[in-house]
């Protein structure tokens, strides 16, 4: 995880704010670099000027990989956000990966402008895993930039009122205005040497060229990345325990979580005298504690695993609340529904995998400490702006601060237990499952009005704009805390995988009732986690995040604000 910003301008560019660098050095702690290049006009009449800044939060390889990476060659420079976790279908091990992608862009010299461009567009549309860039190059001036096909990495714009400048950062100046998102549905390039003849002068050409993920896909091609399976079911289907499929969602999983969970450096200046380097944001709900059992198997025996577990104080569920016989405070977090479920999830954990070091951390956050962030919270998650995007925010932001009382050998409350921070830098997050899976409600929805066809049609569509939702704006509010969150459901092998399938061996709303009582919703993953031990957590129901933490209109006192109002400070 890394903070990316650069300026293209026609007039000199100054020092970015401290606010700014401070903002940078939050989401990239270990190292701090600035690089600057000038790029004359053909007679030299005027100039392009360039500078780069990044900061480094150190996961992969050796060594703190010192960014902007810079070509000794060709005076390229490269800003690189991200896990490139493999390259042409190759995992990359303990290779740093950013250095790697900078060798494979420098590697030859293309006798032409049109051959240069190929080979860059070939290396990006290569990587698999979540990242934003920034790439200048020399040979042919121009600047390539974008998102990973889901975009899972921040990677914002702002182009200059007076046309002389565009600026890209992961996280927006503040006070933040005039900043969007780039989109992730492609490489985008500038040419640098263009110019706009204005009557006030030469101004910064900021047309962009916009360049496919996949160069070609037919209809059924979701987010660049494979073939939705649109094959109707035969007459007669059941999915079950004895389902290939079961043990195929396991092997992927476990392929996705192998490059996420192990070689992780040991965070510096350790917090505990534990090892612990990957946490989980744990609500207790399925896909949550599929992935922490699943890391169980995978994390060396001798490191522990977080399982953070956030709650809030929502005053208007307190008065509620308050009308409970023998409540006391802390019954308010105890009472929401991700801590009941969380705890319970924390105990099966504990039965299935009893020589793990488990440490379920209780996040507690009083109203009056959830106002006191919120300016901060607003910020972070611009440009997103609404009361939906809050409530999530709020708990992302939380969860990923990893403050709280850790409970290790009891899974109930308990009156003083230590309160602590978490060390680990990654963190593990299930999105993504639903959405391949069939795991909403208006997939259940979709089936009742239009039977299987509709279904399909639900599921591609959310597939299909998964980049396009929240997940820079998740990016930035977790990355705040100097944490990397990392998504095995959308690894691109295993959304390959899961799109390829047959929607019977995902869900089964033709077949509700299962001899175990195993929903039909995400059905193929709650028999996987029932055969891992968690029988539970199999038939946990689905939550969404802002109402199993509560922050769901946190500050509205009859809870029917919309929730695309848009915030206010």
């Amino acid at each position: 995880m890394c903070g990316i910003h650069g300026v293209i301008s026609t007039v000199a560019i100054p020092s970015i704010s401290q606010e700014l660098r401070n903002l940078l050095s939050n989401r990239g702690p270990d190292h701090l670099g600035q690089v600057s290049r000038e790029l004359p006009f053909e007679n030299g009449d005027s100039v392009i000027y360039l500078n780069f800044t990044s900061t480094v939060l150190a996961l992969r390889g050796d060594h703190i990989a010192k960014q902007p990476l810079e070509s000794s060659a060709t005076g390229s420079v490269l800003c690189w956000n991200g896990e490139a976790w493999r390259i042409d279908g190759q995992p990359i091990n303990s290779n740093n990966d950013g250095e790697l992608i900078l060798a494979k862009l420098d590697a030859i010299d293309a006798p032409s402008h049109e051959d240069r461009e190929s080979h860059i567009l070939n290396v990006l549309r290569s990587i698999d895993g979540p990242f934003a860039f920034l790439f200048y190059d020399t040979q042919i001036k121009r600047l390539y930039f974008g998102r990973d096909r889901l975009g899972r990495r921040s990677l914002l714009f702002n182009e200059a009122e007076d046309g002389n400048s565009i600026s890209f950062s992961s996280i927006a100046d503040v006070p933040a205005t005039g900043w969007k998102e780039v989109e992730a549905l492609g490489i985008s390039c500038l040419n640098l040497e263009t110019r706009i003849v204005t009557p006030h002068g030469l101004k910064l050409d900021s047309r962009t060229i916009k360049y496919d993920w996949a160069p070609s896909g037919g209809d059924d091609m979701v987010s660049s990345i494979g073939n939705f399976n649109m094959t109707m079911p035969p007459p007669e289907h059941k999915l079950d325990f004895d389902s290939s499929t079961v043990e195929l969602v396991k092997h992927w999983l476990c392929e996705s979580l192998k490059l996420r969970v192990l070689d992780i450096p040991e965070p510096p200046n350790p917090l505990s005298d534990k090892d612990i380097r990957v946490a989980v944001l744990f609500s207790g709900g399925l896909d949550s504690t599929t992935l922490a059992r699943l890391a169980h198997d995978l994390v060396p025996a001798n490191q522990g695993i977080d399982l953070i577990n956030v709650a809030f104080q929502n005053p208007r569920q307190n008065s509620v609340d308050k009308t409970i016989p023998n409540l006391n405070a802390a019954d308010n977090y105890e009472a929401c529904p991700d801590r009941k479920t969380g705890r319970k999830a924390f105990a099966e954990l504990k039965a299935t995998c009893p020589s793990r070091y488990w440490r379920f951390i209780a996040v507690n956050i009083s109203f009056e400490e959830a106002m006191s962030h919120k300016s901060r919270v607003i910020s972070l998650m611009y440009p997103h702006n609404t009361e939906m995007d809050l409530s999530i925010a709020y708990a992302l932001y939380f969860s990923a601060r990893g403050i709280g009382y850790a409970y290790i050998d009891s899974c109930e409350w308990e009156p003083a237990p230590p309160y602590v921070t978490s060390p680990a830098r990654v963190l593990l997050s299930g999105l993504g499952a639903d959405e391949l899976f069939g795991g909403y409600t208006r997939h259940e929805i979709a089936f009742k009005l239009g039977g299987y066809e509709r279904l399909l049609e639900e599921l591609k569509l959310d597939i299909g704009r998964i980049g396009q939702r929240n997940l820079g704006r998740d990016d930035r509010v977790m990355a705040h805390w100097g944490k990397e969150v990392r998504h095995p459901y959308l690894d691109e092998e295993f959304v390959r995988f899961a799109v390829s399938s047959p929607v019977w061996e995902k869900c089964d709303f033709q077949n509700k009732f299962h001899p175990a009582v195993i929903d039909p919703a995400k059905r193929v993953l709650r028999l996987m986690a029932d055969k891992l031990g968690l029988s539970g957590i199999a038939r946990e129901k689905k939550r969404a995040i802002q109402f199993g933490a509560r922050t769901a209109n946190i500050e509205s006192t009859t809870g029917k604000r919309r929730g695309t109002t848009l915030v206010t400070a």
